[in-house]
């Protein structure tokens, strides 16, 4: 099971500190939630954070492009330092090429699907992507309600992509708490963005919540 450290819930007063900690903890990756305030009704971060970020830790970084037409800055996020980018289908003209232009710059391809977005979205795209990322609420905040109407969606894909033969990471994203990240997990999914629910709950340092997610994800799996 792979855990992705959400920045956006981090202390953005102390960050390079909070990342040091996070990766103390355990965790696997960095989840960056990059928002234009059009796809989505909020704004983050942009590349420059990411550059000057990358050299304060080894952790993987997971950028979750939740823009407009997202091929327009790949280029930029990558040489930022993005190891994984992951783009929205609803939000792609092209869905497949900007999937093979993110393999083209050397990152890994991911596709996101909002809640209400049918699987059938990833139909002609499966083959471009290493990563299909489920958000279990809308996009925009963190410490949202979940959807749970996803659980099931996420079983349907777990189970295609066994049927496929598919090594594909199947990650969620949305109110990853301990108690849903243990029943995501038992539908399928492999990779959890924690954020404000568990590694970042209020009340616990970094290396608590790490802990207490892995127990709550130790032995859940689908078989």
């Amino acid at each position: 099971m792979i855990i992705s450290a959400s920045v956006m819930c981090a202390d953005l007063t102390r960050l390079g500190e909070d990342i040091a900690a996070l990766e103390a903890a355990g965790v696997d990756w960095l989840h960056f939630d990059i928002m234009d305030a059009h796809f989505v009704p909020n704004l983050t971060f942009g590349p420059d954070l990411i550059r000057n970020l990358r050299p304060v830790t080894r952790l993987p970084f997971d950028v979750h492009l939740m823009i407009e037409e997202p091929i327009r800055y790949l280029d930029r996020y990558r040489e930022a330092g993005a190891d994984w980018i992951v783009v929205h289908a609803e939000a792609c003209g092209h869905l497949q090429r900007t999937l093979a232009a993110i393999r083209d710059l050397g990152a890994r391809p991911g596709v996101a699907l909002n809640p209400s977005t049918p699987l059938s979205a990833l139909d002609y795209v499966l083959d471009d992507a290493d990563l299909v990322l489920l958000m279990t609420v809308n996009p925009g905040y963190a410490g949202q309600r979940l959807v749970e109407a996803t659980l099931p969606k996420i079983g349907q894909l777990a189970d295609r992509l066994a049927e496929e033969g598919r090594n594909t990471i199947l990650q969620v994203d949305g109110n990853v708490s301990f108690e849903n990240a243990r029943r995501m997990a038992l539908q399928g999914a492999r990779c959890f963005v924690a954020g404000s629910s568990s590694v970042f709950a209020e009340g616990l340092t970094r290396a608590e919540g790490t802990r207490r997610l892995r127990e709550a994800l130790e032995g859940e799996s689908r078989s």
